[in-house]
């Protein structure tokens, strides 16, 4: 081995613990924040009551539990999921989900570096250090909330490198547990239909669109053979209530239906939103498609993420950890002032900053409070435009249009 290479090798080993014990600082600094804070994880306590109502035989959709009297408001097979957190004691609960998610915050990071072509090993440490306290994962971790495992489950089955029956198994579990990854399964079809519309290409992302939906079919049904009358009271009347959610004004909602209600100085914005949303909805899938079929693979997984968040009736702060991979593919491709403003607003905590909580104020805000409280779909927006713009002068790859 010559004395360069030595060199250039030992700099790697010695840049690898130097980049881990910055995390491991980083998390311990975070979790001392986070215990002084008193956060108290109170969606996982929610998953842990389902899990318990499922396994005691009650009425999961007339749940209401811990002191804000929170509803269920995930499928039935969510809950079932859920049961074996009936198991621990709530300190234990909240340590294993502290932990859990500090370790799916690092997994998240390492999938988004192999998704922006970016996979060096250090990269994955010293990101994972700095994004733990943007406001999407302090949020997800006070909260003990799903969106770090979800989004897992979404990145790894889109960034996988294996046979072709494993396609779809991620995307389907996840839109199983919550259905706005369902998106995804949506975005693979369009993008096939286009494919085999265009030039007879298309099967590999048909195969993946058939895959999600197969998997969510399945989960599906062995909750509805599981819990039958929760299955039909969710199909049937809880999934069109956005309302058990929480109220579609709250400062914390950074879809659209959120922004639009604060900016109309409404609870429910009613049609207007509807429009606005299949808008978006049909422009975001239309750029993802694009971006796939051009060869920009990760613009088209975090457009289309995007856009879910966007058009969902409520997407809630924490629920913007895809922020990462955003950030990620705009810095390492050479938008580096952008990615510094997009990570700024992801930051800030500015939507905490405007009046919010009991009283309803946001149906008050001025129009300063008003851009404080937009700035996630502001943001997510612009970054659906930055997404079309980077395909102008990439010409589509051989292995796009014969897929």
């Amino acid at each position: 081995m010559s004395p360069f290479v030595t060199v250039i090798a030992f700099s790697g080993t010695r840049r690898m613990p130097t980049a881990v014990g910055v995390c491991l600082l980083s998390f311990a600094a975070f979790w001392v924040a986070q215990r002084a804070a008193h956060v108290s994880m109170i969606d996982l306590l929610v998953y842990r009551a389902e899990g318990a109502t499922v396994r005691a035989g009650g009425d999961l959709y007339a749940l209401r539990t811990t002191h804000a009297r929170l509803p269920t408001t995930y499928p039935p097979f969510a809950a079932l999921l859920f049961t074996p957190l009936t198991l621990l004691d709530t300190a234990a609960l909240r340590l294993l989900g502290t932990v859990g998610n500090l370790a799916l915050l690092v997994l998240f990071v390492r999938l988004s570096l192999r998704l922006v072509g970016h996979p060096r090993a250090e990269s994955v440490w010293w990101v994972s250090a700095a994004a733990v306290w943007c406001e999407p994962v302090w949020t997800t971790l006070r909260y003990g909330q799903v969106n770090l495992a979800l989004a897992v489950l979404v990145l790894w089955d889109l960034t996988r490198r294996g046979a072709d029956r494993w396609a779809g198994v991620g995307i389907g579990l996840a839109a199983a547990v919550k259905l706005t990854p369902a998106l995804f399964a949506v975005f693979l079809l369009a993008a096939g239909i286009t494919a085999r519309v265009r030039d007879g290409g298309g099967a590999r992302h048909l195969r993946h669109a058939r895959g999600a939906a197969g998997v969510f079919a399945a989960a599906t049904l062995l909750a509805a053979v599981l819990l039958p009358r929760d299955s039909w009271r969710f199909w049937t009347r809880a999934l069109f209530q956005t309302g058990r959610v929480g109220h579609a004004e709250d400062t914390a909602n950074q879809a659209l239906r959120g922004v639009l209600a604060r900016l109309l100085h409404v609870p429910d914005p009613g049609a207007g939103w509807a429009v606005l949303a299949a808008v978006t909805a049909v422009c975001g899938l239309a750029v993802a498609v694009r971006a796939e079929l051009g060869g920009r693979h990760a613009w088209a997984v975090t457009a289309c993420a995007v856009t879910a968040l966007l058009v969902s009736p409520v997407s809630w702060s924490h629920h913007w950890v895809w922020c990462v991979p955003a950030v990620l593919l705009l810095w390492t491709g050479a938008e580096r002032r952008t990615a510094a403003a997009v990570a700024l607003v992801f930051c800030s905590y500015a939507l905490w900053w405007v009046p919010h909580g009991q009283g309803r104020p946001e149906l008050r805000q001025n129009s300063l409070e008003l851009t404080l409280s937009a700035l996630y779909a502001v943001a997510g927006c612009v970054y659906l435009v930055l997404a079309r713009r980077s395909g102008r002068a990439v010409t589509p790859s051989r292995t796009s249009r014969t897929a």
